[in-house]
């Protein structure tokens, strides 16, 4: 059964959330998104770290998927996957990417939009050697974002890698590895009622500041 499209037109949430001030936004857009990271946690947001990741192929066509935050600092936010993914090759190619995070219990959205790098191999090796044994073995077998026939072949493979490393470490194959987002812009949306949504916008100036500004919502 399809949604009608005047079901989907007249679907609208009014937002009642405060207002959100210049005056009250943490000087460093880093430390605002942490403050608004751990309310989001707090209240229970079903994967507060997952964000829309978007990318470009070399000929302009926009790609986006979720993907996990795995960290993030000053100098930006990180992510690890698959070098050799649809994504990976991207943003070889393209380095420039935006990200999304979408917080629907408080209304809140973070838009970011930077270049990123690679992690180097130790920060790389280190998450990795973190992660769940299943999930290590998981990056290993599966040629990510390749055309397969079925699952028949890579669960084949996932069990004789699980054979091969059973009660060993698993080195992290050289195709896996971090990937940090280093921003220009931040922009941090509060819905707010009759859809007038408070949009405050960090833009890099130097290396070290930031300028803000408000948008129209």
């Amino acid at each position: 059964m399809s949604v009608e499209k005047e079901t989907l037109e007249n679907l609208r949430k009014e937002y009642i959330s405060e207002k959100l001030s210049e005056k009250d936004v943490a000087k460093d857009p880093i430390k605002q998104f942490g403050l608004w990271l751990k309310e989001a946690m707090e209240v229970g947001v079903y994967e507060p770290n997952a964000m829309t990741l978007a990318t470009t192929s070399i000929d302009r066509k926009p790609s986006a998927r979720i993907v996990l935050l795995k960290g993030y600092e000053e100098r930006g936010f990180m992510f690890y996957t698959n070098y050799l993914s649809a994504k990976g090759k991207e943003m070889a190619k393209n380095p420039v990417v935006a990200l999304v995070f979408h917080w629907a219990e408080l209304g809140r959205q973070v838009r970011i939009e930077g270049t990123v790098e690679k992690l180097t191999k130790e920060e790389s090796e280190r998450y990795f050697q973190s992660r769940p044994k299943k999930s290590q073995l998981g990056a290993i077998v599966s040629p990510q974002s390749q055309v397969i026939d079925g699952m028949d072949e890579i669960e084949k493979n996932w069990q004789e890698a699980e054979a091969q490393y059973e009660g060993k470490t698993i080195p992290k194959p050289a195709f896996w590895g971090g990937y940090l987002v280093k921003p220009q812009v931040i922009e941090f949306w509060q819905g707010r009622q009759s859809r007038l949504h408070d949009r405050i916008v960090f833009k890099k100036a130097d290396k070290k500041t930031w300028k803000i500004v408000r948008l129209a919502p």
